[in-house]
């Protein structure tokens, strides 16, 4: 786009008018979020990068004296394969838009390109989660994103297979949807930690009893939020008829709120996905963000110039994203749903 007096005839106008600040975008909540692990990519080594589970057995075998002690199982898991995608952003500002411009400063924040990239990972990141009840959608761009972990399932299925990607190990299959996908309450919340106890095993089919879940994710939904925030936070009065009550949940989870979490492929809301929520385990996920190239600025002397005079910024940063397993995350839709 270009800023030039006729697009934005407000800015050169010969009334005086006030600009108010720009609104603040939203920081890059789910690269900090603990759900994703991040690595930063090499520049000249390719771009996709493969990655995959190991596990171990879960127990160890008798030794008899004498004997030979047993050899520990190992058992690879599913293959993901993540590849690099580029974004981009340009502005560029007229001659007579910098010189005839009554308010310099709009202009330098028109020019604070950078947060366009991050705010589009951060969509990016989020609507793994947001459409991780299907195997694919379609982004704002019109690329179709897949959306499966590494048994060809969504984010989000009743029935994940434990086969290894060279077609051994266990047949078990596990859970990691709710269902009936209820909304957030008391109930909900033990149901869904059933699928910890019952449902979330390693390759050799062995519960992995000591996977910690320590993440409550909601979105913004206020009253999703407050139910999660009465839970996670409430107390009784020590002189009230609850006195000596013990909240089981106090220390239990750390509340993640996703604002973008419930919306479109274009970042418009969308009510349907408005009581999304679960429970993840941050220190075993299998959800991946390869950094390429880390958000940068080019100014005009880069973009390089031209008659007609004009100033073109822009940013640019590329990343991939992609998910192995789907054991480390549990969901559930809120919205009744069979």
């Amino acid at each position: 786009m270009e800023l030039n007096s006729l697009s934005q005839p407000n800015f050169t106008r010969l009334a005086k008018m006030l600009w108010l600040k720009s609104k603040a975008s939203l920081s890059n909540i789910m690269r900090g979020s603990g759900l994703f692990k991040v690595e930063t990519i090499p520049e000249n080594t390719g771009d996709t990068r493969e990655y995959s589970e190991i596990d171990l057995n879960e127990y160890a075998s008798n030794k008899s004296e004498g004997d030979q002690a047993e050899r520990a199982s190992v058992q690879q898991g599913y293959r993901k394969t993540m590849t690099a995608v580029r974004r981009a952003e340009d502005i560029g500002i007229t001659v007579e838009m910098r010189k005839r411009n009554k308010s310099p400063k709009v202009i330098a924040r028109l020019t604070n390109l950078g947060k366009l990239i991050d705010n589009r990972l951060d969509l990016d990141l989020t609507h793994r989660i947001t459409f991780g009840f299907t195997t694919s959608f379609t982004d704002m761009d019109g690329a179709i994103i897949d959306t499966t972990t590494g048994d060809t399932k969504c984010l989000f299925y009743s029935a994940h297979l434990l086969v290894g990607a060279d077609g051994c190990g266990s047949s078990e299959t596990y859970r990691n949807a709710l269902a009936n996908n209820p909304r957030l309450s008391k109930g909900a919340l033990e149901g869904i930690e059933r699928l910890v106890t019952e449902e979330t095993y390693n390759y050799h089919g062995e519960l992995m009893a000591e996977m910690p879940f320590d993440v409550l994710w909601t979105g913004s939904d206020p009253n999703t939020v407050n139910t999660a925030q009465e839970y996670l936070k409430s107390t009784a009065d020590p002189d009230g008829s609850h006195s000596g009550t013990f909240n089981g949940y106090a220390s239990k989870y750390r509340h993640l709120i996703i604002p973008r979490l419930a919306t479109d492929k274009s970042g418009a809301p969308d009510t349907d996905k408005r009581y999304y929520w679960g429970i993840a385990a941050t220190s075993h996920s299998t959800a991946y963000l390869g950094i390429w190239e880390e958000t940068f600025l080019l100014t005009p002397d880069e973009l390089g110039k031209d008659s007609t005079e004009d100033w073109n910024y822009g940013a640019r940063g590329s990343y991939g994203i992609v998910i192995v397993s789907g054991s480390f995350i549990k969901a559930s839709k809120g919205d009744g749903s069979a």
